[in-house]
């Protein structure tokens, strides 16, 4: 059976952020495991215009369409600002419709409080988009993760919530990939 291919969304395009630290991070564990072919996906390296102001002919959404298009599942790198998901991030979720139907997606959040609040905002969100969210979902801390609020270093226990957020992201976009 041919490997799924799941992007590991980076959700902050923000100066100084921390999120591509999370994502390699989930990505060598990811890796590790030899289940899926993973694949970081910046969605600051799309350019993409403010939902709305576009053409839809833009380099960038066409690239994101078709990248999103290309993925069978997703982990969503997501930082809490303001009990939410970045803007950043929500302007690409509805930057594209039906490229992300009938696709899983598990979710790696921080924050203050882990990240939480943004994540149950991303669910809602992903609902609406048909994308099947897992349950397991591992919560980082700003406190605890990251060295002065900016060097990731996450505790070991986190491991065991990644791979089983893994888990279930793999078997539910096996399954869902059979209704594309």
């Amino acid at each position: 059976m041919e490997k799924l291919n799941i992007g590991i969304i980076l959700g902050s395009t923000r100066q100084g952020r921390v999120s591509p630290q999370v994502g390699k991070w989930v990505k060598e564990i990811a890796d590790k495991r030899g289940d899926a072919n993973y694949e970081i996906v910046d969605i600051a390296e799309f350019k993409l215009p403010f939902f709305g102001e576009g053409t839809g002919k833009e380099f960038g959404l066409i690239a994101w369409s078709e990248k999103i298009s290309s993925l069978d599942g997703f982990v969503f790198i997501v930082q809490e600002y303001n009990h939410s998901i970045t803007g950043s991030l929500k302007n690409a979720l509805d930057s594209v419709r039906d490229e992300w139907n009938n696709k899983a997606a598990g979710i790696v959040s921080y924050g203050s409080t882990g990240g939480a609040r943004a994540a149950e905002h991303l669910r809602g969100i992903l609902g609406e988009l048909l994308v099947a969210d897992v349950r397991v979902h591992p919560t980082l801390s700003i406190f605890t993760d990251f060295k002065n609020f900016t060097t990731f270093k996450p505790a070991d226990l986190h491991l065991i919530n990644v791979n089983a957020m893994l888990d279930q992201t793999i078997a539910w976009s096996g399954a869902l990939k059979n209704l594309r």
